[in-house]
């Protein structure tokens, strides 16, 4: 078998890659020019199979994001109800008689300090 030659322009940064390449490996720049071509046109010529696994792998991601989505909204009402509940306490605890409103709004300024800490703001 004839080899066929062909005559290649190659930008300087190919260039580049394709020097560091073939020092790697210890071969000439033409062996790896002539290797690079061959993985080249093999990969081109036998694509690989596309591969189902990332669809569901996809899949299960989403479902991950939603169930913390989920979770998270959980979380916070938690976090709503445990200051609900302090608010409350201590209004019981110190014997001052406070309205709903009055309460309301502690409540809602301590959910708002919790939830500052938890993002790492400090107020």
């Amino acid at each position: 078998m004839k080899p066929v030659q062909y005559t290649v322009r190659l930008p300087v940064s190919l260039d580049k890659a394709l020097r560091a390449l073939a020092e790697r490996h210890g071969v000439s720049v033409y062996a790896m020019l002539q290797r690079s071509v061959k993985a080249g046109v093999a990969a081109l010529a036998n694509p690989p199979a596309r591969d189902t696994g990332d669809r569901e792998m996809v899949a299960e991601l989403v479902s991950v994001g939603t169930r913390i989505v989920e979770v998270e909204r959980m979380l916070d009402r938690t976090l709503f109800t445990a200051c609900a509940a302090y608010c409350y306490a201590r209004s019981a605890a110190n014997g001052v008689r406070l309205t709903d409103e009055a309460i309301a709004i502690d409540i809602n300024n301590s959910y708002d300090r919790q939830r500052q800490v938890s993002q790492g703001k400090r107020s």
